[in-house]
């Protein structure tokens, strides 16, 4: 098993790559605080999903994040309650939740997306603007691809 792993690592380097992004998580997790950021990452994390992704059921959301159902809950108060998303019933299901992003959660998320740009400079400083691009196209397309298996 070793030596498939290290086969990977055709730069020479030690640290594979999943070494390498969870280091590099835990720096941003480092500076990407919540008084920097005006709310914690996780719940930046959601607003930019529903920006991209538009109202969304709530089970749908956590698979997409990867969160699961007790742990989205409780994300998603916070934000509820600071008045970034609501929950809405599905007028086809009212079992089920849709989740949307309100105004006031546009307006929070552009004023965290200008403190994240700190965070990717203190994070990505030793990378030039087209490497930065490479990886963030790297990471895209790897992150594409845990979406099109994602349960619908």
């Amino acid at each position: 098993m070793y030596r498939r792993y290290a086969q990977h690592r055709m730069d020479g380097s030690t640290q594979g790559s999943m070494v390498l992004l969870t280091r590099l998580n835990r720096l941003v997790y480092r500076y990407a605080t919540e008084e920097a950021l005006g709310m914690r990452l996780k719940q930046f994390a959601v607003l930019s999903v529903l920006r991209e992704l538009g109202a969304i059921a709530q089970q749908a959301l956590g698979e997409q994040m990867h969160v699961d159902p007790n742990n989205l809950v409780l994300l998603l108060n916070d934000s509820e309650a600071s008045g970034w998303v609501e929950r809405r019933r599905d007028p086809t299901d009212r079992r089920r939740h849709i989740v949307v992003l309100t105004e006031a959660g546009e307006r929070a998320l552009n004023r965290a997306e200008d403190a994240i740009e700190d965070v990717e400079d203190q994070v990505l400083g030793p990378l030039s603007a087209d490497e930065r691009a490479t990886l963030r196209r790297l990471l895209q397309k790897a992150a594409a691809a845990d979406r099109a298996t994602a349960p619908a």
